[in-house]
């Protein structure tokens, strides 16, 4: 099978990385040293290829009830052309189609960014919502010669001074700018770059969208004004201390949303419908989404491990790594209902139950560790 690329594959290749399959794309794992990548996002900036994931723009009178139905977050809460939304979008038996971001620019113009590998079946099941509801939007993913996208996440606590010093017009639009909002800054010599306040390391920092033919000589910029290439190893351990759920290893189609720690971003309080609603409010929630930091040595924690309250009741592991910050070993993990913040459990791993004490996420922050 030919692996997809990104518009970066070749910058990846010229600065050393070690590349990977990663869900169908050949993708950076890491630049020679993930632990570097990782504390350079903590402590300074880094940045990374997130073009695999898959721009869809939503365009028409109707965009904002096609998503009113579409998303379980309700899509009227972005009153603000710039405004971001994170929604999950379920199926109808209550269970996670994908997570996304949504961005507001007009009312006949919402952008989503979905995940890389759910992406056709994404747009699949949009399409399939917009013919059944008559909404008559038109949904255009941004790739594959559909005036393709690229993404370039830049992340840490320098993270915005750097983009500054690439796009200098960038700087006058996004210095007043919160968190999860997104501003089109017109005319770089990048050509018209979206730049959106958001990220999926804890640290601040922008998500900037290039036209593909762009996002080559943006990296080389970056890379040239200091700003560290990093790979999915540093992201995925990034993210992990984070608290942010992957799609696939947290939640997926078998997965009941409220146990996996998203009810924040579902709305089921006010009187609008939405797919999946229904049988998320039969379904309840029945385990909760915390996380774990090993209190035992041998062993590491992992995804599929069993965990056992102290009623010995089960959970599971769903994402586990050696964190670089904490220099312990940590998890997202779905407990059983009886099971407090502060308790010890045990986790099976291989012939041994090694302790482990329940916290409340994130573990890091801004690069300060929130629980110990």
């Amino acid at each position: 099978m030919t692996l997809k690329t990104t518009p970066l594959n070749s910058a990846h290749r010229a600065s050393g990385a070690k590349m990977v399959d990663f869900g169908g794309w050949d993708m950076p794992v890491n630049y020679g040293s993930q632990i570097e990548e990782h504390n350079a996002v903590r402590t300074d900036v880094g940045m990374f290829d997130v073009s695999h994931m898959c721009v869809v723009d939503i365009h028409g009178h109707n965009a904002r009830s096609f998503l009113r139905g579409l998303i379980a977050n309700n899509v009227d809460k972005l009153t603000i052309p710039g405004k971001a939304l994170y929604s999950a979008m379920l199926n109808p038996q209550g269970f996670v189609i994908d997570d996304l971001i949504v961005y507001f620019f007009r009312e006949d113009f919402f952008r989503l960014v979905v995940n890389a590998g759910t992406a056709e079946k994404d747009v699949a099941w949009m399409n399939k919502h917009n013919e059944e509801t008559g909404a008559g939007v038109t949904i255009t993913p941004r790739r594959d010669g559909n005036d393709p996208f690229a993404l370039i996440a830049v992340q840490g606590p320098n993270a915005r001074a750097k983009v500054w010093e690439v796009i200098p017009e960038a700087k006058e639009l996004t210095a007043d700018m919160k968190p999860f909002n997104v501003v089109m800054v017109p005319d770089t010599k990048f050509g018209d770059v979206m730049v959106a306040r958001t990220g999926y390391t804890g640290e601040d920092g922008f998500e900037l969208g290039f036209p593909a033919a762009q996002a080559e000589a943006a990296w080389n910029a970056l890379l040239a004004h200091g700003v560290k290439p990093c790979g999915l190893g540093a992201r995925d351990t990034l993210r992990l201390e984070a608290g942010m759920n992957l799609y696939g290893q947290d939640m997926d189609e078998t997965v009941n949303p409220l146990d996996a720690g998203l009810g924040w971003t579902i709305d089921l309080v006010s009187e609008r419908d939405f797919v999946g609603k229904a049988a998320l409010q039969q379904m309840g929630q029945n385990a909760q989404f915390a996380g774990l930091i090993l209190r035992e040595k041998g062993g590491v924690l992992r995804a599929h491990q069993k965990v056992i309250s102290a009623s010995g009741a089960t959970g599971e592991i769903t994402s586990g790594t050696f964190s670089p910050t904490m220099q312990q070993a940590i998890a997202l993990a779905r407990v059983p209902m009886d099971v407090s913040i502060g308790d010890t459990v045990h986790v099976e791993i291989r012939d041994k139950k090694l302790a482990a004490t329940v916290v409340k996420m994130p573990f890091v922050r801004n690069g300060k560790i929130l629980v110990s």
